[in-house]
């Protein structure tokens, strides 16, 4: 019996999202496929890339398929590569367009462009209040004020400078019940910082979370009480977000940078 092996040439592109500077934000692989292709092989090239995020879409009538993979697990919902897969879109096949609908494993999604600023319809993921788990307490090394899940952990902080200066325990932090644990305070510039571990996934820190935003933002509305806040997430290489609140969506809006444009070739 033979055994057929087919070689085929995959664009990739790579994106800075929440960000109008290279080597800032966070940067997200995209790949455009004419069909899907088996998990493993997707899984496979988001190993290999060494991303955060690699998003795979493909077209279907007025909507694109879109799916995220971390390079550990596919995940289902993911903002800084969907705000890359729009940045690509709208920079080839959806030039003339000002909305683009995804279909995704968290429902139907849309992305919006306005200028050179690009905006995520969201679905609201608000928290509820919870006793902080003592292993977190642990693998953060403080008691934090507040303790919310939902998706991941939010943990809230007294300050800006609490945050900035976390030093967590990875190790500890892989034993954690859900997928990840985002840290906020007030900022001192900014309605609000954020920071967001996952090394569960395979991200140790992620440097900009847009889904994060989408639990984020519905806290600090309620607690500053106005719904249009601006936020950074205060990684290494740092992220800038405008959020809106609407009944049960986010609108989280950045900008994006082009970083590289090439084709990957995979053997199936």
């Amino acid at each position: 019996m033979l055994n057929l092996v087919t070689q085929m040439k995959i664009p990739i592109y790579q994106v800075d999202a929440f960000t109008d500077k290279p080597f800032h934000g966070n940067p997200a692989a995209v790949c455009p496929l004419e069909d899907w292709l088996p998990d493993t092989i997707l899984q496979s090239i988001a190993e290999e890339n060494n991303l955060s995020e690699t998003a795979f879409f493909v077209k279907k009538d007025e909507a694109y398929e879109l799916r995220w993979f971390t390079p550990v697990s596919e995940v289902d919902l993911c903002g800084h590569a969907t705000l890359a897969t729009a940045h690509v879109l709208f920079a080839n096949s959806c030039k003339n367009e000002t909305k683009i609908s995804f279909s995704s494993k968290s429902g139907p999604l849309q992305v919006l462009r306005e200028d050179d600023l690009l905006t995520l319809d969201f679905p609201a993921t608000a928290g509820v209040r919870c006793d902080t788990p003592a292993e977190l307490i642990s693998a953060l090394g403080i008691n934090p004020i507040e303790c919310y899940k939902n998706v991941d952990y939010m943990i809230v902080l007294e300050n800006e400078n609490a945050v900035a200066d976390l030093s967590p325990d990875f190790g500890k932090m892989k034993e954690i019940d859900l997928r990840g644990v985002m840290v906020t305070a007030p900022g001192d510039t900014k309605d609000f910082v954020s920071r967001f571990f996952a090394p569960k996934y395979g991200i140790d820190e992620d440097p900009v979370t847009g889904s994060a935003h989408c639990t984020l933002a519905p806290y600090w509305a309620e607690r500053l009480g106005k719904n249009k806040l601006t936020a950074t997430q205060i990684s290494k290489r740092t992220g800038e977000l405008i959020c809106r609140v609407e009944r049960d969506r986010v609108f989280i809006s950045g900008k994006t940078v082009s970083y590289l444009h090439g084709e990957i070739e995979v053997t199936c």
